[in-house]
């Protein structure tokens, strides 16, 4: 009988943990449609309204800290917050620093200002050109891999910006050619200067799986995250917020294959 009550109150603990967990959230709120201030100055965007429904579900409060993308890794490793929610992309040397838990994947485009005549379907279209992108951005590191191959005789000059619209300024000003971004975060971009920024890209470049970020052997609040996404699927609200901001989930396999498990 004593077996069987450390058990039912196991198990209730259990659950408890798992239904309820305040949350300070890392994230860069200059990234919109995913994240930034709307026009009340509160946090606003896909990684927010996620965030906010992990909270309201699971009977949890959840803040948010603006943080430049840059230094999300740090802050979160430090325990200046939680988690972060930032449209982190999942890359193997990510993987060795922070735990990541999947939720979405999504791709990369290329832009340019309508008015410079210039027009990029391909990253190997970029050689010799100057490239603005956000600092600490995934796909650097494939304009590397680009300049020690196909544009190993004319390289790409890539240009690091602290946020997504200080590279979409400088590709207005004429500072750069093109600026690389995600897809979304351009599409809305594009809106808003009403088509003076041009995607010229004609598919999704480096698809990408994107997670959470919870500082490293932290297991408990990784669990807790996996755990309550797992129990939004079919939710209404979950299913809406995807489609909304028209991007899909991620699958375990694919998480696996970013970082090359």
């Amino acid at each position: 009988m004593q077996k069987i009550m450390a058990g039912a109150i196991f198990l209730v603990a259990s659950l408890t943990a798992a239904q309820a967990e305040d949350l300070r959230v890392g994230v860069d709120l200059t990234y919109p449609p995913y994240n930034y201030f709307d026009e009340s100055n509160q946090p606003a965007g896909f990684d927010v309204e996620l965030m906010k429904l992990i909270g309201k579900k699971s009977g949890g409060n959840v803040s948010f800290l603006d943080t430049r993308f840059e230094n999300l890794i740090l802050g979160v490793s430090g325990g200046q917050f939680d988690v972060i929610a930032s449209t982190l992309y999942v890359t193997p040397a990510r993987a060795q620093q922070i735990d990541y838990v999947p939720y979405m994947k999504t791709g990369v485009s290329i832009a340019v200002s309508a008015s410079g005549g210039q027009s990029f379907a391909k990253p190997e279209e970029l050689c010799g050109k100057r490239v603005g992108s956000i600092k600490g951005a995934a796909w650097i590191p494939e304009l590397e891999k680009l300049n020690e191959t196909a544009c190993a005789g004319n390289p790409i000059d890539s240009r690091e910006f602290p946020t997504s619209p200080e590279a979409t300024q400088a590709v207005m000003s004429g500072g750069v050619d093109a600026q690389l971004e995600n897809s979304a975060v351009l599409a809305d971009a594009s809106v808003k200067l009403n088509g003076r920024l041009k995607v010229t890209s004609t598919e999704q470049l480096y698809p990408v799986i994107v997670g959470f970020g919870v500082k490293k052997g932290n297991e408990q609040l990784a669990t807790f995250l996996r755990e309550t996404l797992a129990g939004l699927e079919g939710d209404a609200d979950y299913e809406a917020l995807f489609s909304k901001y028209g991007v899909a989930k991620s699958t375990e396999a694919e998480f696996k294959d970013a970082i090359a498990q």
